[in-house]
């Protein structure tokens, strides 16, 4: 998986159940920030995935993932890991959102992931997305990134909130995953 983010590669790890073994870019030596220039989920998700394969000769997964929020145009998006700038934080991430929704009503957002996985030297994309709203103030420990803040529709608690195995269930990240998963188990008969 062409990640270093340890919390996306357990996420990713305890819903794959030990369908595959996971290596992380620490795992096959890459200390490589690898670039992602796209202007689309899609398209960085790709270029990940590409660079480990062309420059690893490994088969590989990659996702992008993100929150988009109506009233801010879709914003984030892309740009969720940096939203505040660098260094990558989430707390400034939240913080700047929070700054940004305080006097605005609509707090629709969804968050999205691709995942990009090259099998086979063929190239497959996987989608899942999760519909919900932004809340006024962080609540819940779990997770990472906006989970304090974001609160999936048809519930009354935030991803925070939530035990990893729930969450997993109906994430953005979860969704893509399972399609990913259905793949491979077909693939690996």
């Amino acid at each position: 998986m062409a990640t270093g983010n340890a919390h996306k590669a357990a996420e990713v790890a305890q819903l794959l159940d030990g369908i595959l073994e996971i290596q992380t870019l620490k795992d096959i030596g890459c200390t490589t920030d690898i670039p992602e220039t796209g202007n689309t989920f899609e398209a960085n998700a790709m270029q990940k995935a590409v660079y480990v394969f062309e420059n690893f000769n490994k088969d590989c997964f990659a996702d992008d993932s993100g929150l988009v929020v109506d009233a801010l145009d879709g914003a984030p998006g892309i740009y969720s890991a940096r939203f505040a700038g660098e260094p990558k934080s989430d707390a400034a991430n939240n913080e700047k959102l929070l700054q940004l929704l305080a006097n605005e009503s609509n707090r629709k957002a969804k968050f999205v992931c691709v995942i990009a996985l090259i099998f086979k030297g063929e190239k497959h994309l996987f989608e899942g997305e999760v519909q919900g709203t932004i809340r006024n103030s962080l609540s819940g420990r779990e997770g990472f990134g906006y989970d304090p803040l974001f609160q999936p529709d048809g519930y009354a608690i935030t991803f925070a909130e939530m035990d990893p195995a729930e969450k997993n269930a109906i994430s953005h990240r979860g969704r893509a995953v399972a399609k990913l998963i259905e793949f491979l188990k077909d693939e690996l008969k």
